[in-house]
């Protein structure tokens, strides 16, 4: 039996075994979105739930694809995976609430600044606002990282999924509305200086770590995750400006 044809009895019938060949056929999809994401957030999650999350992503995916449709499975079944993975680690709620008000108290501070100043304010502004020392603020910029990949990702992912590919919703509606928030976030990276640029484009599109990161900008891990941390909060800063970022 070819893939297009066990599709088809499924589609027709919906028989379970079937929808169970399909899971055994794609669960690697599973675990290639898992790893990444397990990379993402730099070992703070575990993988195993991870694992979990995307099942019942891949699960979504084969019941809702569309076989009549001009788009690859495995791109729209890796969306939904990570979407399921995004929503239930927000679900969780496992960032330490101190943590939180830190990357929230960050985040408040460098907008309030740059609006103030009308430009970039630099780490030792930042720390002089804070009233702490710059190699506190650059430790909190490592130390929230994570949580600042979570909360944008989860702004765009409950945005229409994203920006990523706007193509993979049935609703017209959510196809403007995905490529209007990618315009925007384009605006938004096309804000950022060099450094910053090249931090995102590495760590979402090309989807190295930070470690890879490092070794081809000759930077620190550590020093590549405040970058990518700083980019993430200014982001976000735009992204409410834009009226699409929560408070």
């Amino acid at each position: 039996m070819t893939m297009d044809e066990l599709w088809l009895l499924y589609k027709d019938t919906g028989d379970i075994s079937y929808k169970q060949k399909l899971i055994e056929l794609y669960i690697d999809l599973v675990k290639i979105v898992a790893g990444r994401m397990f990379n993402y957030y730099g070992g703070n999650v575990d993988y195993d739930d991870l694992l979990g999350f995307g099942v019942f992503g891949l699960i979504d995916a084969i019941d809702k694809f569309d076989i009549s449709r001009d788009l690859k499975f495995e791109t729209y079944a890796q969306i939904r995976i990570r979407g399921s993975m995004i929503d239930n680690l927000r679900k969780l709620d496992w960032v330490p609430r101190g943590l939180r008000k830190k990357a929230k108290e960050m985040e408040n501070t460098i907008n309030a600044l740059e609006n103030k100043l009308g430009r970039r304010a630099t780490t030792i502004e930042i720390s002089e606002e804070l009233k702490i020392d710059k190699k506190e603020v650059e430790n909190i910029l490592s130390e929230i990282s994570t949580i600042n990949i979570i909360s944008l990702e989860e702004t765009l992912f409950t945005k229409g999924d994203i920006a990523i590919n706007p193509n993979i919703t049935e609703n017209p509606e959510h196809v403007f509305e995905s490529k209007e928030l990618k315009n925007i976030l384009a605006e938004g990276i096309d804000k950022l200086n060099e450094k910053e640029k090249m931090v995102i484009s590495l760590y979402y599109f090309d989807e190295l770590t930070y470690k890879e990161i490092a070794n081809i900008l000759d930077l620190s891990e550590s020093r590549i995750s405040q970058i990518h941390s700083k980019a993430i909060l200014l982001l976000k800063g735009f992204l409410k400006l834009k009226g699409i970022e929560k408070n």
